[in-house]
């Protein structure tokens, strides 16, 4: 059988990626779950328990052992179902590339026992850990010319940069709103998972300015690289302007009404929304200080269990704290505004940037 055998390098990785190749990636779960590439579908040749057993014949017993037991363990009945479901992914998406660790017996294997069903595919020789070193080389040396989108909290930032074809949403990637009140229900990408969604959106877009949201170095769990972080921190700045009452409105529209809408999906209730903003509050007790937090616990209290309206402790929140914490921080870039403007006029000036 001709080894298909694709190893895309660092000059041509931006290439490779332009393709949206989809990953079939035959690691098993628990190195899938540390780190993976978008558009990958993870159908382990080896489950995790399975992966366990055969390192430790390796040690024991040295690879041929090793070897002989991996066959066993897979082989009849399921070993027919896991090509199947190869198979599967192979049909219903184009430009499958079969990967594993190293690019070297699991996918080499995959490979073959997919082109003995007729099935032929490349495979990524050097595996995960070659694309992964390749990633961080990338992020580490950016070329393109990062432009901040900033304005103050609830200015709908996020919406605009959904609209624009030069950008990265880097809290979408984080899936996490960038707030004390922006974990979302669903958990958090691994930091490795993360970078690895950042290199192919960067590596996607053929622009030389790069527009994403004026963010601090953490999103939640997972971090900028440092090198984005100090590009960043140099960058010019469009400046969204928005009244107060439609800030509200947005926040409440995304942090009560999709918020409920996603809890209930998820099992949840009103009452533990309730509670996880709860817990933000008192994540941020120390900087509100005594009275605002006690304030704010109340408001907030009232407006989940007595119906009263969210809007009361959305605006003191703007008003007592994020409003002045942001106005700080923005009183330090002063020098670096370019455009100030209403959500239109920063829209169509960014869509412009070559």
């Amino acid at each position: 059988m001709t080894k298909l055998s694709n190893r895309p390098h660092s000059s041509a990785l931006r290439q490779f990626l332009a393709t949206q190749p989809t990953f079939l990636d035959v690691r098993a779960q628990q190195e899938y779950a540390k780190g993976h590439f978008p558009n990958s579908v993870n159908i382990p040749i080896l489950t995790d328990d399975e992966r366990q057993r055969v390192g430790t014949a390796y040690k024991q017993q040295g690879a041929d052992a090793a070897v002989a037991l991996g066959h066993k363990l897979v082989s009849g009945d399921l070993r027919d179902q896991r090509i199947a479901a190869w198979q599967r992914i192979c049909v219903e998406h184009d430009n499958v590339h079969i990967m594993c660790w190293r690019g070297g017996q699991r996918s080499s294997l995959t490979q073959q026992w997919l082109a003995e069903r007729g099935v032929k595919r490349p495979r990524i020789d050097g595996g995960f850990k070659d694309l992964r070193q390749q990633s961080l080389a990338i992020l580490s040396d950016p070329d393109k010319t990062f432009w901040l989108l900033g304005g103050r909290t609830g200015s709908a930032k996020t919406v605009i940069i959904q609209g624009l074809h030069n950008s990265i949403d880097l809290e979408g990637r984080a899936n996490h709103r960038g707030s004390a009140f922006g974990r979302r229900l669903t958990p958090q990408p691994s930091p490795v998972t993360f970078e690895c969604a950042l290199t192919a959106d960067y590596l996607g877009h053929a622009t030389q300015n790069l527009v994403v949201e004026d963010e601090s170095r953490t999103i939640g769990s997972v971090g900028l690289p440092e090198r984005w972080h100090q590009c960043m921190q140099k960058a010019d700045i469009a400046l969204l302007e928005v009244d107060i009452e439609q800030r509200i409105s947005h926040i409440e529209q995304e942090y009560v009404d999709h918020a409920l809408h996603e809890a209930a999906q998820q099992g949840l209730t009103a009452q533990d929304l309730h509670q996880r903003y709860q817990s933000a509050l008192l994540r941020i007790g120390k900087r509100l200080g005594g009275a605002r937090l006690q304030t704010l616990q109340k408001r907030l209290t009232q407006a989940f269990t007595q119906r009263a309206s969210h809007k009361a402790w959305i605006d003191y929140l703007l008003r007592e704290y994020y409003d002045p914490m942001y106005d700080y921080q923005l009183s330090k870039k002063q020098q670096r505004i370019r455009i100030r403007g209403n959500a239109d006029e920063i829209s169509n000036f960014l869509k412009q940037l070559p």
